[in-house]
Order: C-alpha cells, then sequence, then structure tokens
C-alpha cells in the first residue's frame, strides 16, 4: 500500500499540481479516481466522507486528509523537504506566486479551458471574453516574471512552480494556447520543469478518461 494517495481525475490540474510533485519528489503514492464527470463530487456522500468542499486534489497521508493543492504542497514539502524554499524570504516568495496561482493564474484559465473544451453547453462568448482578458493579464506578469527568473522563487524549483504548471502541459487544443508561439519565457520554463526527473504529462499521471474538446 502505497504512503500518499491523491484523489484525482486525469483532466484536473490542480490535481496534476499535486501529482507532478509527488511524482517528481520521488514519493511512494498512488492516485484514486474521483469520477468528476459523472458527478461524484456532486454526491453528498462523498461531500461528507472526502472532501466538503467538493473539489479535487484531496490527498491521504495515513490518518491525515487534506484538500487545497496549496494546502497539500505546503505540507508535503515541509515533511519531506523535497522542492521546499530555502530560508523565509524565499518561502514568502513562494507563497506569494502560489497566492497570485490560485486567485488570478489558475483560477481564470482553467475556467475558460473547462468552458471551452468541456462544458456541454455553449458558453457565453461575453463570460469566455472575461476569463481570457483576466487571465491574459494574470499571464504577463508571469511571462515578464521569468524573464528575470529561472523558477517562479528563484533558481532552483519550488512547490511555486508546481502550482503554476497545473494547466501547463495540457494540449493547446484545449485552450487555444500556444505557449512557444505566445509566451517564450514561460515556454522556456515549461521545459525547465518537463526536464525534472520523474516529470509525465497530466494524462499519463492521473486516472480517467480522456474527453476529446468540444470545440
Amino acid at each position: 500500500m502505497a504512503q500518499y494517495k491523491l484523489h484525482c481525475f486525469c483532466q484536473s490540474g490542480n490535481s496534476y499540481k499535486v501529482a507532478l510533485y509527488l511524482q517528481c519528489a520521488g514519493l511512494d503514492w498512488e492516485p484514486v479516481l474521483v469520477d468528476y464527470f459523472n458527478g461524484e463530487t456532486r454526491d453528498p456522500k462523498w461531500r461528507e466522507t472526502v472532501n466538503e468542499m467538493g473539489e479535487a486534489p484531496v490527498l491521504d497521508d495515513g490518518a491525515m486528509r487534506l484538500a487545497q493543492s496549496g494546502v497539500i504542497l505546503s505540507y508535503l514539502a515541509e515533511k519531506t523537504g523535497k522542492f521546499r524554499s530555502t530560508g523565509e524570504a524565499q518561502r514568502l516568495e513562494a507563497l506569494r506566486w502560489m497566492l497570485f496561482d490560485n486567485h488570478k493564474f489558475t483560477s481564470y484559465f482553467a475556467t475558460y479551458r473547462f468552458m471551452k473544451s468541456f462544458m456541454k453547453q455553449e458558453p457565453d462568448l461575453g463570460v469566455m471574453a472575461f476569463l481570457k482578458g483576466r487571465f491574459d493579464g494574470a499571464l504577463a506578469i508571469v511571462e515578464s516574471h521569468l524573464g528575470q527568473s529561472r523558477f517562479m522563487a528563484g533558481d532552483e524549483p519550488t512547490i511555486a512552480d508546481f502550482s503554476l504548471a497545473g494547466y501547463m502541459f495540457y494540449p493547446p487544443e484545449e485552450s487555444g494556447y500556444d505557449w512557444p508561439k505566445s509566451n517564450p519565457n514561460l515556454a522556456a520554463w515549461i521545459e525547465r520543469m518537463r526536464a525534472l526527473p520523474g516529470w509525465k504529462g497530466p494524462y499519463e499521471l492521473m486516472p480517467g478518461q480522456r474527453i476529446e474538446p468540444l470545440r
């Protein structure tokens, strides 16, 4: 039995943040499928027994159960020392980018991608334009930052990089973004992340049926 169990599914970039960390950190883990597209996270029993927030990922470490990718990444880094910040200044810098990611980078991009590729009903064009505009603003900040720094909080990867990487390895047809063409600094950072020992893409690393984009 693996030490860590990660409740996840392959379309979830938030789950991938943790799955990729576990993989690159060389930790003993196994995935547990969350059947999101058939409504498992909306099931009252699942919410009662797994996560009252109705979200993935969820990490089990023995009797410890944690939700929210940022909390999980912080817990694992402190416990294992893998990809942990060096010193207080870098810890706060990593936290700064993780909060930015959760509020502006991943949040807008994940919603935009879901509505574009996986939501059954046609998305509202005005909502899509709003989400894209908000993400593009956050993207410009990250692109500029990565022109000056190899990783988000310095010269070596930290949990901040795993946080921002959550949705960056999905195929361009799911979002319409082609990073090497539009964002060279981000694309170079993506390749640095891809070069980490143990790296695997989200559809290799997590369970679930791959779904072709609906539009």
